[in-house]
């Protein structure tokens, strides 16, 4: 058997090129590989021992010679291939242990010149597996640390790798190359292209992290894909059972709602939507001000929180009946109370914001942007007669930043640093405000409303204020804008313009 190695990660290699010799393979290897091994005592030929050249052009040229090409296509069971490769006095390569540089390390650091990029571009290492990737019946390509040890066991075990095992190691082979050009091809693109937020091209290919038991509903089949650390997607399941398809779409709402505040903050989440949501120099409290706007609603929810959850805010918690719970960090104190309910999911989560909002729907997939805009009081204009206090002006920023975060048509009556009402989805705004009015468990007597869209007529207005709103935050363009702020400073109410939308679908 004769192998040629070289590889940019070289994690485990020299254990797997000694094991390779022990069963009596000839070992070749380039530059760098090959010192590793010569140093680890394994004996190794040089690639230019065997190409009859060096090393060329910086490295850019090492193994693109037809003793090495012609060695790894060459097919066995022709006998064509056979005698051409007896002519030129090549001898067949059975396996290629391969690499790649590192692109996308370089890639992802921000001062990466162009000609960085351009410099870590492999060319030899893709060629060597696409080339054993197509003759995998004759030769094996090895690309992933992970598979020296079973290939070493296999060996043993049969003197010879199986074609399954061939086949699935090409298949991997062909991923490898296709996630390496995905990665060069989408980050020189971004070059030249700063200034646009979409890429001409959307290019979704991700590894499957996780098996879910279900989608949706239990007749539906599902999985998780993610290639990241951080954000929902790649966090870090300490506790409980394993995480559903609805849990992974609920935490993500209440980490990216939790997200919007700078102090401790606590959301609880139901099918998507907040169920109450509460900001509180303690965690604790907060926790308990979002539990207050719907405690029935609650139960059987996931709760977001911004802060490492401490023992007191673990105690509160203990106390209802939860799904799932995300925080950037436990306690040790946390952990153990919130251990002690065996099925409660509990994930450590890492701040992510993706740079695109991604969305399947028949035959393709939406995407755009993400919805960053926050509060900014500077930005926003009184339309009333009357100006917001200096308390409404602290709810109206509460309730924006929890509006943003709730299905249209979406209405949230708030008091600063808590919901007491939420009215989501409906298909007219004056039902979200109606609805939300008869979920209350809070007095609304004295709070203000934040609307995710414009008022397109007076009437959901005039139905806040009887139910005791005093101040509205809303972006404002309707063709009705005129009527409503009439309404508004007939019924002696604030009201406040953004000029920004937060549809939610």
């Amino acid at each position: 058997m004769r192998v040629l190695l070289s590889v940019t990660d070289k994690t485990g290699v020299a254990d797997f090129a000694r094991g390779l010799h022990s069963l009596g393979a000839e070992l070749i290897s380039t530059g760098g590989t090959a010192r590793l091994l010569r140093d680890a005592g394994i004996p190794v030929r040089e690639v230019s021992d065997v190409t009859g050249f060096p090393e060329m052009l910086d490295g850019r040229v090492k193994t693109m010679h037809p003793k090495i090409t012609g060695a790894i296509l060459a097919m066995r069971g022709k006998p064509d291939h056979m005698a051409a490769l007896s002519e030129h006095s090549i001898t067949p390569i059975d396996m290629v242990v391969v690499n790649l540089y590192q692109f996308e390390k370089i890639a992802a650091r921000a001062d990466a010149s162009t000609e960085d990029l351009i410099e870590n571009i492999d060319i030899g290492g893709p060629t060597m597996i696409r080339s054993a990737a197509k003759n995998w019946q004759d030769v094996a390509i090895v690309t992933s640390a992970s598979d020296y040890q079973p290939i070493l066991d296999e060996l043993r075990q049969f003197g010879a790798l199986s074609r399954e095992t061939k086949w699935c190691l090409a298949c991997d082979a062909f991923r490898v190359t296709a996630d390496y050009d995905r990665a060069i091809s989408a980050r020189l693109a971004q070059i030249g292209r700063e200034t646009e937020p979409l890429p001409p091209v959307l290019d979704i290919r991700l590894p499957r992290r996780m098996s879910l038991r279900y989608g949706e509903n239990p007749h539906q089949q599902a999985a998780l894909y993610s290639t990241g650390a951080a954000g929902i997607a790649g966090c870090e399941h300490l506790h409980g059972k394993e995480l559903s398809y609805n849990n992974l779409v609920d935490l993500d709402a209440c980490w990216q709602l939790v997200n919007e505040f700078s102090a401790p903050a606590a959301a609880i989440i139901k099918h998507t939507n907040p169920a109450g949501c509460g900001e509180n120099e303690s965690l604790a409290e907060a926790y308990r001000q979002a539990l207050a706007c719907d405690p029935v609603s609650a139960f059987g929810g996931v709760i977001g929180l911004n802060r490492e959850v401490d023992e007191e805010t673990a105690g509160e918690i203990a106390k209802l009946f939860v799904e799932a719970i995300a925080a950037p960090s436990f306690s040790a104190a946390a952990l153990a109370i919130l251990k002690a309910k065996k099925n409660l999911r509990l994930v450590k989560v890492i701040p992510a914001i993706d740079p695109l909002v991604v969305k399947s729907i028949s035959g393709g997939f939406l995407a755009q942007t993400a919805d960053l805009p926050g509060f900014d009081r500077a930005s926003c204009v009184v339309k009333t007669c009357r100006k917001p206090t200096e308390q409404e002006w602290k709810a109206l920023e509460f309730a924006w930043k929890v509006v943003k975060h709730v299905k249209s048509n979406a209405i949230v009556y708030a008091r600063a640093g808590q919901t007491v009402a939420v009215g989501a989805g409906q298909m007219s705004r004056v039902d979200s405000v109606n609805i939300a009015a008869i979920k209350a468990h809070l007095p609304l007597d004295g709070s203000v409303v934040g609307s995710d869209a414009f008022f397109p007529f007076p009437d959901g207005l005039e139905k806040a204020v009887e139910h005791g709103a005093t101040a509205f935050i809303q972006p404002g363009g309707s063709v009705n804008d005129g009527d409503v702020i009439a309404a508004a400073d007939r019924l002696g109410v604030a009201m406040v313009f953004t000029g920004v939308r937060h549809f939610r679908h």
